[in-house]
């Protein structure tokens, strides 16, 4: 296997994962919850989600052949909170992982050095990979932390129990000695 195609075997593997992590959020909130907002300078749940759907379906979409700013994208209307149910969000963030991960499955390892642009910037493919990583983590991430405080005692976490690191640690080197 080529370093490119294990790279890209990798990154698919990590957005999955970062997809995996909201998810599990979102499948924890209520309907009331995914529009909570600490404030006005906030983000809702759902609000997150139709970015990061928008941005997705812009960028992924024509990937290699067209700027990842579409002109049908109106990023602004994003951020209003006009969902009108859970469904409908879960709906919305799918249809943008669908196009991302389409979109990095149908990639090979010489595609990325190709350059493509994203608002008329000149990036590589390997660029706009790292990027957008980044940016939907640290989405991904603002979802988890929403649904960890609202969710509070009833949160079931997404990674390794408080007080359960050691366990963890002896299960994991159990494990791999086989």
């Amino acid at each position: 296997m080529s370093l490119g195609n294990e790279y890209l075997k990798i990154v698919q593997e990590r957005f999955e994962s970062v997809k995996s992590l909201g998810d599990n959020t979102i499948s924890q909130l209520s309907e009331e919850d995914i529009h909570w907002k600490l404030n006005e300078a906030s983000n809702s749940v759902a609000i997150i989600a139709k970015h990061l759907s928008g941005n997705m379906i812009s960028r992924w979409s024509d990937f290699l052949t067209t700027d990842g700013e579409k002109s049908s994208r109106n990023r602004d209307q994003e951020f209003e909170d006009d969902i009108s149910s859970k469904q409908e969000m879960i709906t919305i963030w799918e249809k943008g992982w669908k196009t991302l991960l389409d979109t990095l499955n149908g990639l090979e390892s010489q595609d990325l050095l190709k350059n493509i642009t994203i608002r008329g910037e000149k990036h590589t493919v390997l660029e706009a990979i790292e990027r957008q990583m980044a940016h939907y983590a640290y989405h991904v991430g603002q979802i988890v932390y929403i649904g960890k405080q609202l969710k509070d005692e009833n949160w079931k976490t997404l990674s390794i129990p408080k007080g359960k690191s050691e366990e963890y640690l002896r299960q994991k080197l159990k494990k791999h000695k086989s």
